[in-house]
């Protein structure tokens, strides 16, 4: 697959910075994107500073139809990140105790979900049987996946993965499970008395003016989205996506939005304009699997000193994405794409580590 380069926004990403810096980047993001067959669009950013935004690959593969700036893509589960943030807001305002349990936000649930509280929702250590449980690509092309094939209306899906027993203690064990941050919407959409989608717009898409982003569904044409496409790991053909209700994965990963306007967010997020420091601080602690809320944290080292790390990955079939944000450079690189061929996080690391080698030592204190 042949990448294109449809736009190139920037020289330097400070100021500051040496100016052969950023051509190395661009450079390198360029190589390393067309090595990893990388169909999508990659931003870098730090907070203040001007922009480094390349776009590759096709768009839509039946029409040729090249990536552009402005083509927008399913983020899966960096829908997560949105819905946490949300949650958070609500306790700041006191509708909610993150250690409360469930029950006495959603009184009418059924099952062992009721006694797991907000907090091993949002870390995923609720003890939930797992939802997706489809356990293979073989599997899925023989039977399909029920649970985002048919249409389910906000109760049915809490009916399919929250009504039974738990199948752990909570808080006991790390289980990534989408059951949890449908809870989570569900939660917010009691609390904020609205539905979700209205007060993701509400609370966070429109202060920040992302323009870009909102809720896929199925019924739904959506101007400039970007169709997935998935290459089979045995026969090493394209294929589309299998065929499903996006307004499914709801709360977990139903979004779509563009490198822009996700870094817009993270940049609100992590810059204390969407949430208080303490609120902050209590998703990025990390807990079992360095996972805290809605994003994993961890450090890795680098030049010599530890880097901290704020990443939120999503994938579902071919709509891939990464938010990965060095906390302490305030730097954000974007990656979002519409197949499954180039390993984003293993991407998004490099450019980070290409990033710190190249800022000042001034810039990351």
């Amino acid at each position: 697959m042949q990448s294109r380069i449809v736009i190139a926004l920037l020289l330097t990403l400070t100021a500051a910075a040496p100016p052969a810096a950023a051509p190395a980047l661009s450079t390198f993001v360029e190589r390393d994107a067309r090595q990893r067959g990388l169909s999508g669009i990659v931003l870098i950013r730090r907070d203040g500073g001007k922009t480094i935004l390349r776009s590759f690959g096709l768009a839509d593969r039946a029409f040729a139809v090249p990536v552009r700036s402005d083509t927008r893509f399913r983020v899966a589960s960096i829908t997560k990140l949105f819905t946490a943030t949300m949650v958070m807001m609500l306790a700041e305002e006191g509708k909610l105790a993150l250690d409360q349990p469930v029950k006495r936000y959603l009184p009418n649930l059924q099952g062992g979900a009721r006694e797991v509280t907000v907090r091993q929702l949002l870390n995923h250590t609720s003890g939930i049987a797992q939802y997706d449980r489809v356990a293979s690509l073989e599997q899925a092309l023989t039977e399909g996946v029920p649970n985002y094939q048919r249409p389910m209306t906000a109760d049915a899906m809490l009916r399919a993965c929250c009504a039974g027993p738990l199948v752990a203690k909570p808080g006991s064990q790390f289980d990534y499970n989408n059951a949890d941050y449908l809870l989570l919407g569900r939660i917010i959409e009691r609390l904020d008395e609205r539905p979700f989608e209205t007060a993701l717009k509400e609370r966070v898409l429109r202060p920040l003016d992302l323009r870009d982003s909102g809720i896929a569904r199925h019924a739904e044409i959506i101007e400039r989205l970007a169709p997935t496409y998935f290459l089979r790991p045995d026969t090493k053909r394209w294929m589309n996506d299998l065929p499903m209700y996006f307004e499914n994965s709801d709360a977990a990963g139903a979004m779509y939005s563009t490198p822009q306007d996700v870094a817009r967010f993270a940049e609100a997020l992590f810059g204390e304009r969407l949430l208080k420091a303490a609120s902050l601080q209590q998703m990025l602690v990390p807990g079992r699997d360095d996972y805290g809320f809605g994003l994993w944290s961890y450090s890795f080292k680098r030049g010599g000193r530890s880097r901290r790390v704020a990443k939120r990955p999503g994938s579902i079939m071919g709509a891939n994405a990464v938010l990965y944000r060095l906390l302490d450079e305030r730097v954000t690189i974007i990656i979002l794409a519409n197949s499954n061929q180039a390993d984003l996080d293993d991407f998004a690391q490099r450019i980070a580590e290409k990033v710190v080698d190249q800022l000042p030592a001034s810039s990351s204190k």
